[in-house]
């Protein structure tokens, strides 16, 4: 991938953090990108009466830190010879101290695994998806004991324009960006990675059920002229982005990777973990937070659906004009 030039990657003690760091090197390496590991440590207090910052505290805190330096430069010493790696010791609550890092540091990517092995049952809620909330950069978390290599990336799209107000003409074209962003990272990854790529986009026909529900009652085949006209139009919309990718990555590329595009009806939440377990992917590269239709105001609530029921690794990307909610004030 050539789109990072300052990664952060979180490790944590053990094992588990390994495949993280080395593809961290690796796409440092490939970039001629500078790479930043980190480790977080809770700040330590001392009961009551005793102020934070006391000798005991001060004591406890330096010797906690020291360990995590120690496992910092064991962890990183098989890279020392091939590239200069920056090691620091954060302390605090960990999503907090990881995007105040990147907005020190202006980091363009953080790389970790995700805190629990138990992925599916606990990733909600988590430092993790603290980070894919409110990160300001894109967070890459890196499945523990996966693949060398991804043999099948998955890019998950929204080409439902409808949905944007021709009052807020900013709408329309900051989902059209995220977009190109998913697309473009999920070609270089594809590339690079010599993995199949898949883009996905689910839609829905808004009114079906109420056309088909026994008050309205419409001839069945106005129905299926009403949803079929919808997916039409999903598929143009669909088509034009992958013909501005083509133009834009070359057809050379295009012709390369050949990806494969399907356009499912359904809720996103649900077809697209179905997805993933269907083509066994190993990636998704998805945007984590929509508008609202009023400007400054995001949500995520169909990415975090979509989040608590997968396995694979995700590279997460926020649209343009987010803004972090966390602030370097204390």
């Amino acid at each position: 991938m050539k789109r990072f030039k300052n990664i952060l990657c979180v490790v944590e003690s053990g094992e588990k953090c390994k495949p993280a760091l080395k593809r961290a090197v690796n796409l440092a390496e490939n970039n001629q990108a500078n790479l930043t590991v980190v480790n977080v440590t809770q700040r330590i207090t001392v009961g009551f009466g005793m102020p934070e910052g006391g000798p005991i505290s001060a004591n406890l805190q330096a010797l906690m830190i020291s360990d995590h330096v120690q496992e910092l430069e064991t962890l990183i010493e098989p890279y020392r010879k091939s590239i200069d790696i920056k090691t620091k010791v954060l302390i605090g609550t960990p999503f907090l101290e990881i995007i105040r890092e990147v907005l020190r540091n202006d980091h363009d990517l953080v790389i970790k695994v995700p805190d629990n092995q138990d992925w599916l049952d606990r990733l909600f809620g988590s430092d993790d998806m603290h980070l894919l909330r409110k990160c300001p950069c894109p967070v890459w978390l890196i499945k523990p004991g996966e693949l060398k290599s991804y043999k099948r990336i998955l890019a998950a799209v929204d080409v439902d324009f409808d949905r944007d107000n021709e009052n807020l003409p900013g709408e329309l074209e900051s989902r059209r960006a995220l977009n190109r962003q998913i697309l473009e990272m999920a070609y270089s990854l594809a590339i690079s990675e010599f993995a199949e790529l898949h883009v996905m986009h689910a839609w829905e026909a808004l009114g079906e059920s109420m056309m088909a529900g026994s008050f309205v009652r419409t001839p069945k085949e106005q129905i299926y002229e009403y949803i079929e006209q919808v997916r039409r139009k999903h598929e143009a919309s669909l088509g034009g982005l992958m013909n501005e990718m083509a133009n834009n990555v070359g057809q050379d590329a295009t012709d390369y990777l050949n990806p494969q595009t399907h356009l499912v009806k359904g809720r996103a939440g649900k077809e697209i973990p179905e997805m993933i377990k269907r083509f066994e992917i190993n990636l998704i590269v998805m945007g984590t937070i929509a508008r609202t239709g009023i400007p400054g105001f995001f949500i995520g609530n169909t990415a975090e659906t979509i989040l608590n029921q997968i396995e694979c690794s995700v590279l997460a990307i926020k649209p343009p004009g987010f803004v972090t909610p966390v602030t370097l004030e204390r």
